[in-house]
């Protein structure tokens, strides 16, 4: 038995060794690799193949798929059945439901529950249908039959969810999912229409002209004769296609005719606010999770530019009262996250002076001075440099960011910290020789760095130069 499972065991791993290869090597295909390849795979599994692992292939393909701008996806019938609704998807963290937000992990068991409980025969006929013009290259003929099949799914859906309340919840999964799926329900009921919103607004579309949004309220308009409880999604779908998507929000002044918070806030123009605070409140919430001193860079400047433009830009677009509903919650977001980034200010001069070694001078614990008779610690070194890109990053995002002050505070003490340092190693460089040459080398350059992440560039180049030219001697020794 315990020969067994070895063997057992062995083949597992061998079998894990084996798809992890194959991972590595599909992420490193060609972009125009990846996407033929991806093409051919979602092809093949329209066709109900069995020889290649799709989702593994896919899933490989996807981080490259997700960045490439050449990318077409294949119209299957459940990518096409989700077109109406594909800008509401989301998939970053939840505890209840957000409106105008459609979990991703919701549309499967959606999609399931339709096929296998609700309208079988429709959602059959029309996969085959769908599969067959797609395998058939009419890729324009397969979205007009879903177009036919999305007001049959969504009054199928909504008429199933409504009369099988208990039958619902237990099939997908919850309160949330069931609130999801009442939003995929209306949004194909009005699905013509949220296609002619994607029509109009190609992705990252990089503004919104006032002909825009004129058009933007016909379509609103026919969806309120139509599908009244969808219209409020017309502007959210604006939004997902915006490069800048408080934009969107020209919409909802154009239809409320109002400019104030409170009375926009109060309306059902008030969804595309509130999904601009729920993203406020994502980037908020990863900004508070961030901690000391090992965070990646990228990712928190990131989620603090997210912060600050979106901030920003609604006080922009809408008078914003301190009173009012939206006031009030910028006023709480931007004070939970200033305070984070203050102790970042405070942290990241101490952090710089902590990499550059030093030790008491004189025999009574004078002031401390360089020490070059050892090298950086390479720990410190790193949250070193790590501390210094922040202040470099963040220095056009403190003051929207609110925490100006604290941002100034801490370039100034780097500032003083990096210039007495840099006028030592300058001299140290002039006349250190041997095995103290090279460490006196190696924290000059920690120093340029350093100096280049807070000072900037042209200081850097002026201590190079000084660097240079401190060197000449000694080589010419």
């Amino acid at each position: 038995m315990l020969a067994g499972d070895n063997y057992v065991r062995r083949r597992m791993t061998t079998s894990d060794k084996k798809f992890e290869l194959l991972r590595a090597f599909l992420g490193g295909l060609p972009e125009h690799a990846a996407v033929r390849l991806a093409r051919a795979v979602e092809i093949d599994r329209l066709l109900d193949g069995k020889a290649l692992p799709h989702d593994l292939i896919l899933d490989s393909l996807r981080p490259m798929l997700s960045k490439s701008s050449m990318v077409v996806r294949t119209p299957t019938p459940l990518r096409l059945f989700c077109r109406p609704f594909e800008d509401l998807l989301y998939s970053g963290p939840h505890k209840e439901k957000q409106k105008g937000r459609i979990m991703r992990a919701n549309v499967v068991p959606t999609w399931n529950w339709l096929s296998s409980k609700v309208i079988h025969d429709e959602v059959r006929l029309y996969a085959d249908e769908v599969r067959s013009l797609v395998v058939g290259g009419r890729a324009v003929d397969a979205l007009d039959r879903a177009c036919r099949f999305w007001p049959v799914a969504g009054e199928a859906l909504r008429h199933a969810l409504q009369m099988n309340p208990t039958d619902a919840r237990a099939a997908l999964g919850g309160d949330v999912a069931v609130a999801d799926a009442h939003e995929m329900a209306l949004m194909l009921l009005a699905g013509s229409s949220m296609l002619a919103v994607q029509a109009l607004m190609p992705r990252r579309m990089p503004s919104m002209s006032e002909e825009t949004v004129w058009e933007l309220r016909r379509i609103y308009d026919q969806v309120v004769a139509t599908v009244v409880d969808a219209a409020p999604f017309v502007p959210v779908v604006a939004m997902r296609r915006l490069a800048k998507p408080w934009e969107a929000l020209k919409l909802a002044l154009n239809v409320t005719r109002q400019t104030q918070d409170t009375l926009i806030s109060s309306t059902d123009m008030g969804l595309v606010g509130d999904i601009l605070f729920a993203d406020l409140e994502d980037h908020r919430a990863a900004i508070m999770a961030t901690r000391h001193p090992n965070f990646d860079v990228d990712a928190f400047v990131l989620q603090l530019t997210g912060f600050t433009n979106i901030s920003s830009a609604i006080v922009k677009e809408v008078e914003i009262l301190r009173r009012g509903k939206w006031g009030q919650r910028l006023l709480s977001d931007r004070a939970a996250v200033g305070s984070v980034m203050d102790t970042f200010m405070e942290r990241a001069p101490k952090e710089i002076a902590a990499a550059l070694p030093t030790h008491r001078s004189g025999y009574t614990g004078g002031p401390r001075v360089p020490d070059f008779s050892r090298l950086p610690d390479a720990d410190r070194i790193d949250r070193a440099r790590r501390y210094g890109r922040l202040l470099a990053a963040t220095k056009l995002l403190a003051v929207p960011g609110s925490f100006g002050a604290k941002y100034q505070d801490a370039v100034d003490e780097a500032m003083q910290v990096l210039r007495g340092y840099n006028e030592d190693v300058i001299k140290e460089l002039r006349s250190a020789d041997g095995a103290r040459r090279e460490i006196v080398e190696h924290q000059y350059q920690l120093a340029l760095e350093l100096t280049q992440c807070v000072f900037g560039d042209e200081e850097a180049e002026l201590l190079r130069r000084r660097g240079k030219a401190a060197a000449a001697p000694a080589a010419a020794a």
